[in-house]
């Protein structure tokens, strides 16, 4: 465990839960555990698709793949997996663009 807090939003219809895992240069991949909960609507956006990693100096990195459940239904959980960020940033921002309809959701941590 990274020991950084599980950060939340529940705008619109679907709620999203992030945990980010250990972040650590070393790692092969930096993973962020994700959970969507919804009683509204499928959940049925391509995760890989429509997020992405923002360093604190603005560069954006595309995440490898996402181990989890298949889009669908009204609860979703899973890991979305990144390649390790060198030399390790001060903060981290991960940006979900279009779940629920909202536009762009950003969950932040300093590391």
């Amino acid at each position: 465990s990274s020991g950084l807090e599980t950060k939340e939003s529940s705008e619109g219809p679907i709620a999203i839960a992030v945990t980010p895992r250990s972040l650590e240069e070393n790692l092969t991949t930096w993973d962020f555990e994700i959970t969507l909960n919804t009683h509204s609507e499928e959940l049925s956006a391509d995760l890989v698709a429509v997020s992405e990693l923002v360093d604190d100096s603005g560069k954006s990195y595309r995440p490898t793949s996402w181990e989890g459940a298949p889009p669908g239904g009204h609860h979703r959980e899973g890991v979305l997996k990144f390649n390790p960020i060198s030399p390790k940033p001060k903060s981290l921002k991960l940006k979900i663009k279009n779940v629920g309809e909202v536009p762009e959701r950003s969950f932040k941590w300093n590391l």
